[in-house]
């Protein structure tokens, strides 16, 4: 399963840190090799808040996910091997996303389309967000990242903030939950860096489109 990106609009940012001035910590620019740089690692899905019915759907049924991104500057693309829990089952998936270095942007084909999400960072350095249809509040969401599989108070505090700063309640999120993962059948092995429970996770290559 990939990391589900979609279409954002860098224009209506400056419309919403005026409607809110803590808003204007949370920022998109144009990315930089340093940029790539810092969101290079391991990193962990924690929630999302989606109105897209197909987003919302989807983020329902993982229930944890972690990945690695490997950017290469010179091609302007991400290396992306993802470890996922769906349904007790660990599913691994290796693809590549593509940077739009002007725009902010990260995108990726997904069964022969292309979806785009912004990258936002906020306050802390230790977390990152994607935005996905900024321009349609009806299909609008936010993707929340942390490099560690459990959030900190503050930095869930972040992830609402953020979502006030685009209209969105925090109830509108969906978190995910290790412990559930450790407690069953379906953790991904070993990265994870908790106890392996399932060591069969199989793996689905899909190269450039």
């Amino acid at each position: 399963m990939a990391l589900p990106l979609a279409l954002a609009v860098l224009s209506l940012l400056p419309l919403l840190n005026a409607q809110n001035p803590a808003c204007a910590n949370l920022t998109v620019a144009p990315m930089t090799n340093a940029t790539l740089d810092r969101i290079s690692g391991k990193w962990f899905y924690i929630a999302s808040a989606h109105r897209d019915p197909e987003y919302n759907q989807s983020s329902r049924i993982i229930q944890a996910a972690f990945f690695h991104f490997t950017p290469n500057h010179t091609e302007d693309q991400i290396l992306l091997r993802e470890y996922i829990t769906v349904r007790d089952k660990c599913v691994y998936n290796s693809s590549y996303l593509w940077v739009q270095r002007e725009n902010g942007t990260i995108s990726k084909y997904v069964w022969g389309r292309e979806h785009f999400g912004h990258l936002l960072f906020f306050k802390d350095p230790k977390i990152f967000f994607l935005a996905s249809n900024l321009d349609n509040k009806k299909k609008q969401g936010l993707f929340f990242y942390t490099d560690n599989p459990v959030a900190t108070k503050e930095q869930l505090e972040e992830f609402h903030e953020a979502l006030a700063c685009l209209g969105m309640h925090k109830s509108e999120a969906v978190y995910t939950d290790w412990k559930k993962v450790h407690a069953g059948t379906g953790q991904c092995p070993p990265e994870s860096g908790l106890a392996l429970v399932n060591t069969g996770c199989p793996e689905r290559d899909s190269s450039q489109p």
